[in-house]
């Protein structure tokens, strides 16, 4: 019996180191990514070994371990519905024994766990060791930084300690809530968590609808429209005698102010900029022009409209049926049964569909106004731009599978801490968010093909050039507005 103990323990002592090394290798390929993602974007700095280098690389460490954990949370479902439907498949295969419940829940747990210390502990500590600069009086250096990094967080903890305790206790307000109160492991985080992901809840719905009718914009911006009633030549030759004019004007300025010689810099880089994109619609094939445009169109129209079905297929069935409600499971059943209807065709449209909600939702996050000075321009964003995009990404990434579940996109049970937030349990709110979704959604694609169709009818009967007459009229400036007035029509 001894023996047999000892062999249960091994084995289990095995399985928990395999597990652990395939979570580090999985995680060291997300930090590599991570890390050349956010180099591309980083400002380059001076090559001179200081203070302020040594606290930027570590901010970068900091930040780069936030956007792999990020990764990680928009990875979780996809990996779990895939592990399913493998294990489903190949059920006593030797080579995929590794591929068990245990790791699908080690690896939720973890990225709860890692989500946590990111959002509560590096990116304040990050942001907080950029910006200072040691107590008044005291000697200047690395540990004088580190201790008012570290006051500072202890402020923070504290401030945030007592927001939760004041709310939780004027919200729930019976015996059992005020004995928990005084319990910081089990209710303070599990709680604070549930706020956080409750909050990106909220803003995936503003930012995803958002997105989705962006998506169409940006896509266009990178593929080339067909020509329909259109004629290149014409805008081209326009292009070029405005090129010509401002580099006259910009020749001339001699006696010019400063200013003014850089304003027409900008004019005339965003003229030229302008016809490289006409010059480029020329020049492409027409099966590039009429058949890939139209179809990669056709495929976002596809998605968006398969997302809001499913999402008003979920509202009725929380309507008739208590089973729709998002739960977490802490069995470990994975691979006993598909959850798809579909099978293996049904889960990899579930996981297309996921990705496209994270890339729509990150578009909309920084196509709102709100938030568009944390875009990200290439070799030129800040460390602390830097900072509050990977806190914003985490905060978005974490609350996808919640949102996933709550949308009915997938039916795959959250597991770990991610099933246990206490609004899911709440119908009215569940049965909210999937509405308002919905009609956000509608209405945002609605808008968009409404005002692209009007736009192109005006293009079509020649109107847009009679209001940008009728604008620019008195203007002495008309090369700009012109300009800017053909960069919208493309």
């Amino acid at each position: 019996m001894d023996e047999d103990d000892v062999t249960i323990r091994e084995q289990n002592f095995h399985s928990q180191v395999r597990e652990y090394t395939i979570c580090f290798l999985l995680f060291a390929v997300l930090y590599i990514v991570s890390y050349f993602f956010i180099t591309r974007y980083k400002r380059k700095a001076d090559d001179h070994e200081d203070e302020d280098a040594i606290v930027n690389r570590i901010s970068l460490y900091l930040c780069t371990f936030t956007l792999a954990v990020s990764g990680g949370a928009v990875l979780l479902l996809p990996f779990s519905i895939i592990s399913n439907e493998i294990l489903l498949t190949f059920p006593q295969n030797y080579y995929i024994q590794w591929l068990n419940g245990s790791l699908i829940h080690g690896l939720w747990n973890l990225v709860s766990l890692f989500s946590n210390l990111c959002l509560f502990v590096l990116m304040p500590f990050a942001y907080f060791f950029l910006e200072s600069e040691g107590f008044a009086g005291s000697k200047k250096g690395i540990r004088a930084r580190i201790l008012e990094t570290f006051v500072m967080l202890f402020l923070l903890a504290l401030l945030i300690l007592g927001i939760v305790w004041v709310a939780s206790a004027l919200i729930d307000n019976d015996a059992a809530s005020m004995e928990s109160l005084y319990d910081l492991w089990d209710f303070y985080l599990p709680y604070l968590y549930s706020c956080i992901s409750l909050m990106g809840g909220l803003l995936l719905l503003l930012c995803t609808p958002v997105g989705l009718s962006r998506m169409f914009t940006v896509v266009g911006q990178l593929l080339v429209k067909p020509t329909i009633l259109e004629d290149l030549d014409e805008q081209i030759y326009c292009i070029h005698l405005q090129e010509e004019a401002l580099q006259r004007r910009l020749n001339g300025t001699a006696a010019h102010s400063q200013s003014s010689t850089v304003q027409l810099d900008r004019e005339l880089h965003n003229v030229r900029g302008l016809k490289t994109k006409l010059e480029r619609r020329k020049k492409a094939s027409a099966w590039e022009k009429n058949l890939v445009y139209p179809f990669v169109m056709l495929i976002l129209l596809t998605g968006t409209t398969i997302s809001v079905l499913l999402v008003a297929f979920n509202i009725l069935y929380l309507l008739v049926d208590e089973t729709a409600m998002p739960k977490g499971s802490k069995e470990r059943g994975i691979g006993s049964a598909s959850l798809s209807t579909f099978g293996f065709v049904g889960a990899a449209l579930e996981i297309i569909l996921m990705f496209y909600l994270m890339v729509s939702s990150v578009v909309g996050f920084y196509s709102l106004r709100v938030f568009e000075e944390l875009t990200p321009r290439k070799d030129d964003t800040t460390m602390t731009t830097i900072i509050g995009c990977c806190v914003s990404i985490l905060v978005l990434s974490s609350a996808l599978p919640v949102m996933s579940r709550t949308l009915g996109i997938t039916r795959f049970d959250l597991l770990g801490d991610f099933g246990r937030f206490n609004w899911l349990g709440n119908f009215y709110i569940v049965l909210s968010y999937n509405m308002l979704f919905a009609v956000v959604t509608t209405l945002c694609l609605v808008r968009k093909f409404t005002s692209a169709v009007r736009e192109e009818l005006l293009k079509a009967l020649g109107l847009d050039k009679l209001h940008l007459s009728n604008s620019t009229a008195g203007d002495p400036d008309s090369a700009k507005h012109s300009a800017n007035g053909h960069q919208k029509a493309l």
